[in-house]
């Protein structure tokens, strides 16, 4: 894992600005510590900052590679789990190598396919390659959007990187924000729109696009996408499908050159996890799997149950850790130092985030770095399975809506009256924008054809934010957490799944329930879902409402101007008449307060104007 940068500039050789080039790098460091290339040329600036994990001699970057008078160089952020396959189909080809690193594969792979090597690619990654004959540059993203590639385009120039902090090293883009982009902050986040960098001019490659840039201009081209597909199996041939698909992307994703440890919170996810991977260690006499999960001071003491979160993780830790006999490590998080931890998190994002949601995880991975580089964590099952309370819903389900953000009430509430009209057209556009490119077969059922609608709702909005969640808060701290229920493998044979099989016997998740029982204690199969773990301090609550009432109290702040105070007061003096989450279950009022207090810190730390 690491960072990406480039520059290209036709009109002008931009190989003497070295300040703007390391400040650009630099910015990367965080997600890079191990080390730092560049590749200069003319009108072409390749910049690249390394976290080792695979390789370390011979995965080098940026990597350039000479070949039949033509001349290719890659910056590359990710990971590739079928490097053997590939690398072996070239040899037999005829290609030679260097290394073991999934870097020159890729490489080695786009020389030969040109940019149908994405097709062959099982993985998470973000790559750009400069072809210096041709003059070309070429960018992809993989599948499911979990390494970030962001971009800026301008006459005969192009700036991307991994991160949008790197681009405003760049004094050619500007820290300003439209209309548009204080609807992505004030009416969408902490989601974005696929594609939005919310800083005006900057987008994102989204999830399955590649990208050409020649002085010709940019082409943006979509390499994969979710096709509808008759499902022709049985529950039986479901259920062992599912658990084959999933044993062989963990066991995939186990591979590594440094120390790697699991996410276990006691749910069905890490818990499957955190079990495939302690037999695979087991089987390969390996060791003993390390796993982590964190809670806050004093949680059990102000833990209340409610729909969302009918019960607290300790006892069901307790579970796994005697069926697996991992070397399990509880980091326990104090509650000022999670609100302390806000402006790093906004850091680190580069936006406004998920509050609390953000900072724990920016703090748990702090401390799982310090004897871990790589870790595995169950984001996206949920999404890709039904685990969400609005697959169940049927109110929620039957909406037109964001089913995690079913009214705008709070957030307009909060906001001054008349600034930024129009918030229910620009999201609902946003909204029926996905529905109306479901892909569907003709006549299925009403319920699987909304089921269809619903499960691109997720993937494209809900399951992207916390992607760009844990990407942004574990590369922050030179972590990289790779995603397993992200094979696309997965993910295609989930899509086509009717409802009645993926929730089998009525539950959430059911297929995949069904899919560890035997594998997985009964009580973690059969334990209802229970989101990733919050603070339920009030210390927690004090500290961000303090912040904010400081920031509507200065009356040159922008967001003193911008915010209706009375209604701010009353979240603070009323948390719990809350009706709606702001965004799904895990962003109530203490968290609405948190998110208030990252927007200032973003407007502050990145001095964006508005425009």
């Amino acid at each position: 894992m690491c960072g990406i940068a480039g520059w290209i500039d036709y009109n002008n050789n931009i190989s003497g600005n070295e300040t703007i080039l390391d400040k650009m790098q630099n910015s990367l460091e965080r997600r890079g510590p191990d080390a730092g290339g560049m590749h200069i040329e003319s009108h072409a600036c390749l910049l690249h900052r390394r976290l080792i994990v695979i390789d370390p001699d011979n995965g080098k970057q940026p990597m350039r590679i000479a070949y039949n008078d033509e001349d290719y160089t890659i910056v590359y952020n990710g990971e590739i789990y079928n490097t053997q396959e590939v690398r072996e189909e070239l040899l037999s080809i005829g290609y030679n190598f260097k290394g073991y690193s999934d870097t020159e594969v890729i490489l080695v792979s786009y020389i030969h396919w040109g940019e149908k090597c994405l097709e062959k690619l099982n993985g998470i990654f973000a790559f750009s390659i400069w072809d210096t004959k041709r003059q070309t540059l070429f960018m992809a993203r993989d599948r499911m959007g979990v390494k970030p590639l962001f971009f800026y385009g301008y006459n005969n120039g192009l700036i991307f990187g991994s991160e949008i902090k790197t681009l405003l090293c760049n004094p050619i883009v500007k820290p300003q924000v439209d209309e548009e982009g204080l609807m992505e902050i004030f009416f969408v986040g902490p989601g974005r729109s696929p594609g939005n960098g919310v800083i005006k001019g900057v987008k994102e490659l989204k999830p399955g696009e590649c990208a050409f840039f020649s002085k010709e201009g940019l082409r943006i081209k979509r390499y994969w996408s979710l096709k509808a597909k008759e499902f022709e199996d049985n529950v039986s041939t479901a259920i062992e499908k599912t658990r084959f698909m999933l044993t062989d992307a963990i066991e995939r994703q186990l591979i590594s050159d440094v120390p790697l440890c699991c996410f276990l919170s006691g749910g069905l996810d890490s818990s499957i996890i955190s079990k495939i991977a302690s037999e695979y260690y087991k089987k390969n006499n390996m060791g003993k799997l390390s796993t982590y999960s964190v809670d806050y001071v004093d949680n059990k003491k102000y833990f209340k149950s409610n729909k969302f979160q009918p019960n607290s993780d300790d006892d069901y830790v307790k579970v796994m850790l005697n069926d697996i006999h991992s070397n399990h490590n509880y980091v326990i998080l104090d509650n000022e130092e999670l609100a302390d931890a806000l402006e790093n998190a906004t850091m680190a994002r580069d936006l406004p985030g998920m509050a609390d949601v953000d900072s724990s995880l920016i703090l748990f991975c702090k401390e799982i770095k310090k004897d871990f580089t790589v870790a595995l964590s169950g984001e996206c099952a949920d999404e890709i399975f039904g685990g969400y309370p609005w697959y169940h819903n049927k109110e929620a389900l039957l909406e037109d809506c964001f089913p995690w953000s079913r009214t705008l009430d709070i957030r307009k509430k909060i906001l001054k009256p008349g600034f930024l009209n129009n918030a229910e057209e620009y999201v609902h556009d946003l909204y029926m924008g996905t529905v109306r490119d479901t892909d569907k077969l003709s006549g299925e059922s009403k319920t699987n054809s909304r089921m269809r609608e619903m499960f691109m709702l997720n993937i494209n909005w809900f399951m992207q934010t916390l992607l760009d969640r844990k990407d942004r808060m574990s590369m922050y701290n030179g972590l990289e957490v790779r995603v397993p229920f992200c094979d696309y493998r997965i993910v295609e044979y989930a899509f086509n799944m009717p409802w009645e099989i993926k929730a089998y016997k009525g539950r959430e998740k059911g297929i995949l329930r069904e899919a560890m029982k035997g594998i997985l204690p009964d009580s973690i199969v059969f334990r209802k879902k229970s989101p990733y773990p919050k603070t339920h301090n009030p210390i927690y609550m004090e500290k961000v409402s303090k912040k904010v009432d400081e920031i509507m109290k200065d009356s040159s702040n922008i967001l003193s101007k911008i915010l209706n105070h009375d209604e701010v007061y009353n979240i603070m003096q009323h948390p719990d008449e809350i009706s709606s989450p702001w965004y799904g279950q895990l962003m109530n009022a203490a968290q609405i307060m948190a998110y208030i207090v990252q927007i200032d810190y973003w407007f502050k730390n990145y001095k964006i104007d508005i425009v």
